[in-house]
């Protein structure tokens, strides 16, 4: 029988048919970032004050100022109230100048904003005083189906394939992310914003999956990166279409409306073959094969296409294989907490990006520039230093980051943002490193599985970073230090996982791999050891 790497050494590990796939299912991570981060360029804090337009009926010839001194009660600073206002009286003008208000109540007929401001998100539904936690419900409400994509996508990838999920996924988001931009209401909105999460977490999990399984074991990480360098750039475009476009309703559709684009998809992505062969699909597998050798201008043996008729169909793997069999048990614990220590911090510095002190703009900027460095040093660093060390080290410098802004006079605003870039900088290097370990350490029928398990962890941790923001108005150090504490206490546990670097996939569960080296300590001259391991698997 032969081994699905002989395909891959022959197609070559990253030919021109690889090559295109990774970008096809680079493309729509490009709009990744806009539905991740994009609502708070939707919600910028502006003045306001509560509607007194009740004082009108009396005193018709009231100037705007007269109005606001007259109706609105001032602070300690002296500003007006944006979040009382006096209580309406049935005095005549006369008497209310003479004697003044002095009974106070909440906003009961709305809120006023300066005249010739774009629509926003927060002018347009309310969302300030009573009603400004809305804002962080309805980004954890898109977390929230980026959980409810991982539960459903994972395991219905692995059991209906990579390309028929992807290609619902980029449907999904599509038609419902268009949506957004005419919803009427608030609880709308954040339905079809749930819908969205649900279809991009089926999309970064497809893609993952296609990324890893369509080149060989040399080129793993560089192919994965390339898609997340596309997330990256779509960070930075995101800060200069923010910028351009403050009306939220257009910027909805600039956001969304390119997806669409994305449809021929259903004519020219392809399934994994890999995935077929573990399907017993044998002949769809042969024939995907061809094109690609078709297509890099090179030849598959008769005789090893022929081979694959001795692979038998495996039998589907569930959740529950990932916690009983022991080899498995161990990594899938370690990687569940990875993938929340990692995601509370990324999504705990990037949905604060209006706290830093400097301009908005410039930082979504500077926080886009940043990733793309990381993701390219990550390479680097994934085959110099090796997959456990690398996941380890980041994780920790990404939490360190955060619990040493802690400590900084919130004056120092440029300090404050220089950390949290570096911190921005590990955290993206470290989330990159857990998407590639994790492919690597789950064999092919239960991968993506595995992953839509670690990708709900992670998006647990996306519902409650943006939860977590408002505590700072106890002490502003509270949320920076549980952003921080998590990355460096499971960085710490990754020292306990196997080095997969240079190994080809492991197709079927039954594949004594990882159980041979949980029965070995893991040591600096223990990684040849584990290299023997795998290659005298892959030779029988």
């Amino acid at each position: 029988m032969a081994e699905f790497g002989e395909f891959m050494k022959i197609l070559g590990e990253f030919g021109p048919y690889q090559k295109l796939v990774i970008l096809f299912i680079s493309l729509p991570l490009l709009l990744n970032p806009f539905q991740m981060v994009g609502q708070q360029f939707m919600v910028l804090d502006v003045p306001h004050h509560c509607d007194t337009s009740w004082i009108r009926a009396v005193g018709p010839n009231l100037t705007e100022e007269e109005q606001l001194n007259l109706s609105l009660p001032r602070g300690a600073d002296g500003a007006y109230e944006q979040c009382r206002r006096y209580s309406p009286v049935d005095w005549d003008l006369d008497s209310i100048r003479t004697y003044g208000l002095n009974a106070t109540e909440e906003c009961r007929s709305g809120w006023v904003y300066p005249a010739g401001q774009p629509p926003s998100l927060l002018t347009e539904f309310d969302l300030v005083c009573d009603r400004k936690d809305l804002k962080d419900i309805s980004q954890s409400i898109y977390m929230v189906g980026l959980v409810l994509g991982a539960m459903i996508f994972g395991p219905l990838s692995d059991r209906i394939g990579r390309r028929p999920v992807f290609l619902i996924s980029i449907s999904l988001q599509g038609f419902f992310g268009l949506g957004t931009a005419f919803a009427p209401h608030l609880y709308v909105y954040m339905a079809f914003r749930c819908v969205v999460g649900i279809a991009v977490s089926g999309t970064l999990i497809t893609s993952l999956a296609l990324a890893t399984e369509w080149v060989g074991a040399s080129s793993r990480p560089k192919a994965v990166l390339i898609t997340h360098c596309c997330f990256t750039l779509g960070q930075m475009l995101l800060a200069g279409l923010t910028y351009g476009v403050r009306n939220w309703r257009l910027l909805e559709i600039a956001g969304n409306a390119p997806m669409f684009i994305l449809f021929f998809y259903i004519c020219m992505l392809p399934e994994s073959a890999r995935w077929l062969v573990t399907k017993g699909r044998i002949e769809e597998a042969k024939k995907v094969l061809q094109k690609a050798a078709s297509f890099n201008k090179c030849t598959i043996p008769p005789e090893l296409l022929e081979q694959l008729k001795l692979v038998k169909q495996t039998k589907s793997g569930s959740i529950l294989d990932l916690l009983w069999k022991k080899h498995l048990r161990k990594v899938t614990l370690i990687m569940l907490f990875t993938w929340f220590a990692n995601s509370l911090v990324y999504y705990g510095l990037s949905l604060n990006v209006t706290s830093f002190g400097l301009n908005i703009y410039l930082t979504q900027l500077a926080f886009g520039a940043v990733e793309l460095p990381a993701r390219l040093f990550c390479i680097f660093l994934l085959e110099r230093f090796g997959r456990k060390k690398t996941q380890a080290v980041l994780l920790l410098l990404s939490g360190l980051m955060c619990l040493i802004i802690t400590g900084i006079p919130e004056d120092q605003s440029v300090v404050i943002t220089v950390l949290a870039i570096i911190g921005k900088f590990a955290a993206t290097a470290s989330f990159s490193t857990s998407h590639i370990y994790a492919a690597e350490l789950l064999p092919t029928i239960i991968r993506q599985t595995g992953v839509g398990l670690y990708l709900m962890s992670a998006r647990v941790a996306g519902v409650l970073a943006p939860l977590i923001h408002p505590l700072a108005e106890f002490h502003r150090a509270i949320p920076m230090a549980i952003f921080g504490s998590p990355p460096v206490l499971v960085g710490l546990l990754c020292f306990l996982l196997p080095e997969t670097r240079g190994n080809d996939l492991v197709d079927d569960m039954s594949s004594k791999i990882l159980e041979d080296l949980s029965k070995k300590d893991i040591t600096e001259d223990g990684e040849d050891l584990e290299k023997d391991i795998y290659r005298s698997l892959e030779s029988k």
